[in-house]
Parts: structure tokens; C-alpha cells; sequence
């Protein structure tokens, strides 16, 4: 494989575009996630700038032209905190995009040398919400991105 120019596929978007994207994802996925675990699965994971920016500066010290975002899942006995077990989060991985010989561009995670040998570069244990909303603001308002009622037939879940 050789290295190509990197090939960008994201752009800015405003709020009415990521209320639907969050509306769809809590009718279409998040709450069947919820009623299968028995509690609220997560809808978020925040990450501070300080710490995105480090993580970033980690990777391009070893190559990096990207980071893929994974979704996951923790496991349900997770021994970190305990209130993220089975609940859903967002991993981050280092990546450096590639050309096939066919070329074809790829973006490649990146291993590095860790303690234990060859290592993902990779960010996580964000803070989920749910369980860590944050509170309500000083006007009394949580905000309108991705407030929903949604019925599901047996109670009625306001997030």
C-alpha cells in the first residue's frame, strides 16, 4: 500500500440536521437499546477539548492523517464504572488513509509500540450521558437538541 492525499468526507451542519439525526437515532435504535438493557442506554459520550486535543496531537506524533470513531458496547460486567455496563460509547482510533494497489483509499488504524507489544492508538471512557446529563441550566432549560417524548406503547420516556 502506498500513502495518498487524504480524502475528506465530513462537513458542518446545523441544528435542525443533528435534532433529526437525534430524533431518528433515539426512535430507530435507542430505545429498543434501552428496553433490552432495562435502563436508559447511553445517547452521548463528552470528551473534553484539552483531552481530544492531546489524543490528536498523540496520533499525529505517530502518523496520523485521521481518527475513526467506533461505536461499542461495555460489557456487562465492566468493571470500571459500574453504571456503564452494557451501555453503548464511542471510541476513538488513530488512523493513516492508504491506497490499494487497485487503489482503493482505506483509513488503517494505527498500532503502536505499547508495554505489552503492538497497540491500537485509541481514546476512550468518555462521559456517558445517560447516566451523566449534567444538570439543568440557570434559565430552567436542558436545551432543544434531541429533546424527545417517545411512547413506547408501555410508558412514556422524556430525554
Amino acid at each position: 500500500m502506498t500513502t495518498t492525499t487524504v480524502i475528506n468526507h465530513g462537513k458542518k451542519v446545523n441544528t435542525k440536521h443533528v435534532d433529526e439525526l437525534i430524533r431518528n437515532y433515539k426512535k430507530e435504535r435507542w430505545i429498543h437499546n434501552s428496553n433490552k438493557l432495562g435502563k436508559e442506554d447511553a445517547l452521548s459520550t463528552w470528551y473534553g477539548l484539552e483531552e481530544l486535543e492531546a489524543f490528536i496531537a498523540e496520533a499525529r506524533e505517530h502518523g496520523a492523517d485521521g481518527i475513526k470513531m467506533y461505536y461499542g458496547v461495555y460489557a456487562a460486567d465492566f468493571a470500571g464504572d459500574p453504571v456503564f455496563q452494557g451501555r453503548q460509547t464511542v471510541v476513538l482510533v488513530a488512523t493513516k488513509q492508504k491506497t490499494s494497489a487497485a487503489g482503493i483509499p482505506a483509513n488503517k488504524d494505527i498500532y503502536i509500540q505499547g508495554e505489552t507489544g503492538s497497540e491500537i492508538l485509541a481514546f476512550n471512557y468518555g462521559s456517558l450521558c445517560p447516566p451523566y446529563c449534567g444538570t439543568i441550566g440557570d434559565d430552567g432549560e436542558m436545551g432543544s437538541i434531541g429533546i424527545s417524548l417517545i411512547d413506547n406503547k408501555e410508558n412514556m420516556i422524556v430525554f
